[in-house]
């Protein structure tokens, strides 16, 4: 991880150096409450003109590949009167605009500095969503309390037990639901994390799931984040009970000449850096859906 693109964050959290080991969904989880926090200003400054966290109604934008619900419609045709969940919601800029067409979104995140950076551009106007602070791997909600889920790099690569995070999922959704979720692609652990030629190289085991954890000078956690192969990624999502409807590898389009992260011009002609997640919870037998 670039340490300019995350001085701020790196500063408050003694950033010292990187390491691959196991966590537990606790300490992961503690990681990521305090990086997300620190790091949400200059994440802010980074991202938000893309993502649209500061437009009156929000913007649901996909990846960095820059696909946009509004376009790809993989929650559905007709959002009107849907109960959706949004998964590591950020500052909660899909979460509004779902709001614009009519559904009715909750936004969840670990991070109260993205939540607040949320309710500051809605204090400035357009659609109001509730927000929640908690994790993902325990979602405060009944059973089939929504009618769509989605999550927009959320959540799903910073938790130790991603699996517990899609039964989660699909004991929310009602039957019939549908969980989107995107994440970077499974097979960029391989490459460096530079958006340059020097991430063109694999130089990292695809099958080594040991987590990438950043720490401190006392050897303790400031940041982590997950690998799963879309092998596991399948695996967790049928054994959750999920029915798998499609896998999108978004191209790199011509017109985008930005770099986010990783993310470049360079890398995205010659492989894919986001996968899409498209997965239904079956409907009931005899349902009318």
């Amino acid at each position: 991880m670039s340490e300019d693109r995350h001085a701020q964050a790196n500063a408050l959290l003694g950033t010292a150096g990187t390491a691959r080991t196991r966590l537990s969904s606790a300490d992961s989880e503690r990681a990521s409450r305090r990086w997300w926090d620190a790091d949400a200003d200059q994440y802010h400054q980074t991202h938000a003109d893309f993502l649209g966290v500061d437009s009156p109604g929000g913007e649901f934008v996909w990846c960095p590949e820059g696909l946009h619900e509004g376009d790809m419609h993989f929650l559905g045709e007709d959002l009107a009167g849907k109960r959706v969940l949004e998964i590591g919601c950020g500052s909660a800029p899909c979460a509004r605009w779902l709001a614009g067409q009519g559904a009715l979104p909750v936004g969840l995140d670990l991070s109260m500095g993205m939540l607040k950076r949320g309710l500051a551009a809605m204090a400035r106007g357009g659609p109001r969503v509730p927000l929640v602070q908690a994790g993902a791997e325990a979602l405060p909600f009944a059973d089939a309390s929504f009618d769509l889920a989605c999550s927009a790099f959320g959540a799903v690569p910073f938790v130790a037990d991603s699996a517990l995070v899609m039964r989660e999922v699909a004991r929310v959704l009602r039957p019939g639901g549908r969980w989107v979720f995107s994440v970077n692609h499974p097979m960029r652990w391989i490459f460096p994390d530079d958006p340059g030629p020097a991430g063109l190289t694999a130089s990292i085991p695809y099958f080594d799931r040991t987590p990438y954890v950043e720490v401190d000078a006392d050897g303790a956690a400031t940041y982590v984040e997950h690998h799963r192969t879309i092998g596991d990624r399948v695996r967790e999502i049928v054994a959750a009970g999920l029915v798998l409807r499609d896998i999108v590898e978004p191209d790199w389009p011509e017109w985008l000449d930005r770099e986010w992260g990783q993310w470049s011009p360079l890398r995205g002609e010659l492989f894919p850096g986001t996968a899409i997640f498209v997965t239904e919870k079956p409907a009931e037998v005899g349902s009318a859906n």
